[in-house]
């Protein structure tokens, strides 16, 4: 008869705590918020895009360690997450569950204070819709992957409002560039662990689509519409005309990337294709976006 194995006593050291906060994933809520905060010309304050920074950085953070709070039972039957702090033992429930809502909080006080009353209203929205629209409906709704990716694109609009005190059109495009691109990123990482998906029940496309037809053109679709909104800026008088020939031609790229990922015959192949270019993709064109603002309007 096969031994039970004893989850391991927490020790807690700062790696662990640090991994609590998925600093990548973190980071792109960051570097997001960054960016809306470049693209708005106002005068430069160090002290104000600090704040920003770290109140953005300590709610992403809080919100990733009350996520794996909540999901650490799904998260110990998954292999890609069994070994994440809390599964593992190597972090007590209640000190992540202490932890998350003080870095939330922090946050959120932080970016009231010294960034605006708007930035902290859209970091509110993203702890809200993370929490309770989101991380409930992996278990329940075949939408979760949307909603994730609502509550995904609010960290631009967290920058922007903290620069400008409000949000033009520039800014909602900066959040419809995250909305699109999050779909083909999390579809194609979702093919690839799909057996994991469907070992903890989660109801979301790539778990119910067996073939992954509906899978790929799925993430066509959504890789079409992000190529039409990142050509906004430049329509909207907001961008050159050297960023637009240079979002059309990432945009031609990650959506031929979409296009191969149709294909039955290399759909497993051609989903990490699709998972690299996203990676790719996002730097590049929010890079782009923050040198045609600051150095060539």
């Amino acid at each position: 008869m096969e031994e039970r194995k004893e989850t391991p006593p927490a020790t807690g050291n700062f790696g662990d705590y640090l991994e609590l906060t998925k600093p990548r994933l973190s980071m792109l809520s960051v570097v997001t918020a960054i960016v809306g905060y470049l693209v708005v010309d106002v005068p430069w304050d160090w002290m104000h895009f600090i704040a920003t920074v770290v109140g953005t950085s300590a709610c992403a953070g809080g919100v990733a360690a009350l996520n794996q709070w909540m999901e650490r039972d799904t998260d110990a039957k998954m292999q890609r997450t069994a070994d994440r702090p809390i599964p593992s033992g190597k972090v007590p429930d209640g000190a992540a569950f202490v932890m998350g809502w003080a870095l939330c909080l922090g946050g959120l006080a932080l970016l009231f204070t010294f960034a605006s009353a708007l930035a902290a209203t859209f970091a509110l929205a993203t702890i809200i819709s993370y929490l309770a629209w989101y991380t409930p409906a992996k278990r329940t709704s075949r939408w979760s992957t949307e909603i994730g990716a609502i509550a995904g694109a609010f960290p631009p609009l967290i920058g922007y409002s903290a620069a400008h005190g409000g949000v033009e059109p520039l800014g909602w495009v900066l959040f419809g560039v995250l909305l699109f691109w999050q779909i083909p990123h999390f579809m194609a990482i979702a093919w690839m662990y799909r057996e994991d998906y469907s070992a903890v029940d989660f109801p979301m496309l790539p778990v119910r689509d067996s073939s992954g037809g509906a899978v790929a053109r799925w993430s066509l679709i959504n890789t079409v519409a992000l190529v039409v909104v990142t050509a906004l800026p430049t329509l909207l008088d907001e961008a050159t005309w050297i960023y637009f020939g240079g979002t059309m031609l990432l945009g031609l790229w990650f959506m031929g990337r979409a296009i191969q990922f149709l294909n039955p015959a290399t759909r497993d192949r051609c989903a990490k294709k699709l998972f690299f270019a996203s990676i790719g993709w996002l730097p590049l064109q929010l890079g782009l976006l923050v040198i045609d603002r600051l150095f060539l309007i």
